[in-house]
């Protein structure tokens, strides 16, 4: 088993599962190489490697793990279950040795059989389960839950294609399946024993005792795979579970495969294997929507019935019990409207299946469930068709009939004021052209607690969105300002800098109690600090610069501003206002003399993430970011000065890359449409500065480091409706520079292709795709201005990283522990139960 150099045969193969020291780690993964084979004998290629390498922290984290679920089965603590349709978990492996304190008892070790660990690592793909900030916040959430020692499980879908792999051609954005499962995650273990039934279809029949019940349909069944989530430096280790759908042996018509019908023969095994094909599946089609309301039951109804039948076997080891202690073992939090079939689900499972009538089923559903609203765009608040609804889920749909029935019921009785506004407090909107159910409203009337998840967006939600339902129920409503882990995204991510804040605080406690940041302000004008961190800012910019030379084969010079935007590409981010003023920056710098362009501050602009693939809008953004990059970066008297770069295929990954490299991060969504943002807390953690509007969490982050270490531009989020009623009624006066900006595009100074459809939606004072609901004619003047400012800033370096420091001195209250530690008393009502 020769590998580079390095002849591991020398090495024994001794299993050695807790290994800690470098020699005894190298004989386990050797072990795991010899005897755990994934791969034909005599190699033992970086690939090889990884494999086995994870085999072996995986033994280490499957023995906390263990010790992890006996202790909770023990103390039976009340516990909370996460649900979400998204995960974007990132690597493991440097997340699970780091949280295991072995970073350099691995590099060691691998060093020994003749490999590194930053090659290693790069084996590894992301699992491809989340598309956006929503996934990853519930990633953070878990490694908070777990380093907190707290009794929580996530629950999600295990996607077999995920979202799509993006690649960029000469068309624009191309979308293949992800292939993170081609091979193995060598992370989960399937859990033969956890299988439950969901059954879609069917009708509903009346018992002769009255009881209502589900009969018929199509079966698939539902099968474990858990992943261990390591706290970090506690042995505590939780379960992120994600489902699987499968149908069984005799679901295989024998007799119809051997007639040659052979898709017939194996439908419901094909109709299986839809439901964890891929993240949101396209839902122009009536099949489409079947298959997207079939997944989030899927996941809804697996969960339930398996933390149901948790409770239950605890419960009679316990002896005698009540339905009524549910509510005190078990919390159950909503990740945004898509588990919301969880309600009724509930509801179907202690009554139908448990024999509860409705008012004791109602009062534990009530008091288990909470909800997280992560959005005021209307698209995003989830409506479905009750045609649909009642065609899958005919039982559910009665439930959801009774829900509406007694809420309305409830309002007429107490608040006959709000008797006009009944049509729209309700959870069925019963529009004759097209009746739906709003997910949003149901969530709302079920749940014990509605949260928003940044200061801004939950005021927003009080005072408008939810409005009503806040004079009905006052004391519901909560702000849950999101946070991210510093784990990953300041200390493994980039650890240059996080020694240095390490030596500067003589500690290394920051790590779990992010608030000690603060201690660095003392020392924001330090000579000293400010030239480590300098240092250390450049070590992350170049190791950048060759990760774009990497993927893009284009050279970009660290010495410019590396100025980043990259998260899902949609209109309200507006990535469009950003590469419009880089088409001015371009078109400027063209018009100058080669003295002026010396003294400008050279940028290199980046910007990344993936439009969803029937969104055409986004689509055309990311196209025009490609042909201005072709442009400018081939042009000799200007490139010295700016580039623009598409960074493909935007994940977890390579924002580890990104966000310690950036100088300057763009956060740039009209205000009152971003939820919260999680990207500007790891960029302000990383010692990047922001520009940006009064949006989501960057109104917090500007209080928390200072408004002079933030670039404010952009309306603010109470004068948008005025300025959109002014547009419709003609009173926009564009800036000169936004109609410069649009017409070298339309020029064809970018290539032949037609840009029409996408600068019209700026044009015109209101339409469908006109009118330019975003603002972002209107904010253009303030951005442009800002820019200006943030090249006048770059000029002067001490200042420059005078304000570097200060952004993260100023990010402690963005750490996720700090939200989960209020999730758990102000929420869950649950409490630390570390593992001895």
């Amino acid at each position: 088993m020769s590998t580079n150099g390095t002849d591991s045969t020398k090495i024994p193969a001794v299993s050695n599962p807790l290994a800690e020291k470098p020699s005894e780690i190298a004989s386990n993964i050797n072990y795991h190489a010899k005897f755990t084979p994934h791969f034909s004998p005599f190699k033992f290629q970086p690939e090889q490697a990884y494999y086995a390498t994870a085999d072996s922290v995986r033994d280490r984290l499957v023995q906390q793990w263990n010790e992890t679920y006996e202790h909770y089965h023990e103390v039976d603590p009340k516990q909370t279950y996460y649900l979400s349709m998204e995960y974007l978990q990132g690597r493991a492996l440097t997340n699970a040795i780091g949280n295991l304190n072995l970073q350099d008892a691995y590099a060691d070790a691998l060093n020994k059989l003749g490999h590194d660990l930053e090659n290693i690592r790069e084996q590894e793909k992301d699992a491809a389960l989340g598309n956006g900030g929503l996934g990853r916040l519930a990633s953070c959430f878990l490694d908070s839950m777990a380093t907190l020692n707290l009794p929580a499980w996530g629950y999600g879908l295990r996607y077999r294609y995920g979202l799509f792999k993006q690649r960029i051609s000469k068309e624009g954005q191309e979308e293949t399946a992800e292939d993170w499962l081609e091979k193995f995650s060598p992370w989960e273990v399937v859990r033969h024993d956890i299988v439950f039934p969901i059954t879609f279809f069917g009708h509903v029949e009346v018992t002769h005792t009255g009881f209502r019940k589900l009969v018929g349909g199509e079966v698939i069944q539902a099968l474990a795979y858990d992943v261990p989530i390591p706290g970090y430096k506690t042995k505590n280790t939780n379960s992120l579970r994600l489902w699987d759908a499968k149908a069984v042996a005799q679901d295989f018509d024998l007799f119809q495969f051997n007639d040659g019908q052979y898709e017939t023969a194996a439908q419901l095994h094909s109709k299986s294997q839809q439901i964890c094909a891929v993240l949101y599946p396209g839902d122009a089609t009536e099949n489409g929507k079947l298959l997207r309301l079939k997944q989030q039951f899927f996941l809804c109804s697996a969960s339930l019935q398996d933390i149901i039948a948790r409770f239950k076997e605890r419960r009679d080891e316990k002896g005698s019990w009540n339905w009524s202690d549910f509510p005190t073992k078990v919390a159950v939090q909503l990740n945004d409207t898509h588990p919301t079939l969880a309600i009724p689900e509930l509801m179907r499972l202690l009554m139908d299946v448990e024999g509860l009538g409705w008012d004791e089923a109602w009062d534990i559903t009530t008091k288990t469930i909470a909800y997280t609203n992560h959005t005021v765009l209307p698209e995003a608040l989830e409506k479905w068709s009750q045609v649909v609804m009642k065609k899958l889920l005919p039982r559910h749909m009665e439930i959801i009939e009774e829900i509406d029935k007694r809420f309305m019921a409830m309002v007429s009785s107490t608040r006959s004021d709000l008797e006009s506004k009944l049509s729209s407090l309700r959870i069925l909107d019963n529009n004759p052209q097209k009746p739906v159910v709003r997910m949003a409203n149901m969530c709302v009337v079920s749940a014990h607690t509605v949260n928003g998840v940044a200061q801004l967006h939950s005021d927003i939600l009080k005072a408008e969105l939810f409005v009503d339902y806040v004079s009905i129920w006052p004391t519901k409503f909560q702000n849950k300002t999101n946070g991210i882990t510093p784990r990953r995204w300041l200390r493994f991510c980039s650890p240059e800098l996080s020694s240095i804040i390490t030596k500067w605080l003589k500690t290394d406690e920051w790590v779990t109690n992010l608030d000690l940041l603060v201690k660095l302000r003392q020392f924001a004008d330090n000579t000293e600090l400010q030239a480590e961190w300098a240092s250390a800012k450049m070590a992350n910019k170049r190791r950048l610069a060759d990760y774009i030379l990497q993927v893009t084969g284009l050279t970009i010079d660290p010495d410019s501003l590396f100025d980043i935007q990259v998260k899902r590409i949609h209109e309200y981010k507006r990535q469009l206002m950003n590469i419009l003023g880089a088409v001015y920056r371009y078109k400027k710098l063209k018009e100058m003399s080669s003295e002026e362009r010396a003294k400008t501050t050279a940028r290199t602009i980046m910007i990344g993430g993936k439009a969803f693939a029937t969104y055409t809008n986004a689509k055309r953004i990311v196209k025009l970011v490609n042909d201005v990059g072709a442009v400018v970066n081939s042009d000799p008297e200007v490139n010295k000065y700016l580039k623009v770069v598409f960074v493909p295929n935007y994940n977890v990954s390579v924002a580890e890359m990104l966000i310690p490299g950036s100088e300057l991060s763009q956060h740039i969504s009209t205000a009152g449409m971003e939820a919260s943002g999680t990207s500007n807390m790891k960029f302000s953690l990383n010692g990047c500065l922001i520009i940006g509007t009064l949006d989501g969490a960057n109104v917090e982050i500007r209080e928390e480091i200072g408004e002079d270490n933030f670039f404010l531009f952009g309306a603010t989020a109470d004068e948008v409706p005025k300025l959109r009623k002014d547009r419709e009624n003609g009173l926009f006066k564009p800036d000169p520079r936004f109609e410069e900006s649009k017409e070298y595009i339309r020029s064809g100074a970018f290539g032949s292709y037609d840009y029409n459809p996408l600068l019209d939606s700026l044009e015109g004072n209101t339409g469908y795709g006109r009118g330019d609901y975003f603002l972002v004619g209107h904010d253009f003047a303030s951005y442009m201005d800002a820019q200006a400012k943030v090249d006048e800033a770059y000029k002067d370096k001490k200042k420059w990283l005078r304000m570097s420091i200060l952004s993260t001195a100023g990010s402690g209250k963005f750490s996720s522990d700090r939200t989960i530690a209020q999730y758990a008393k102000e929420i869950w009502n649950i409490k630390a139960c570390p593992v001895p």
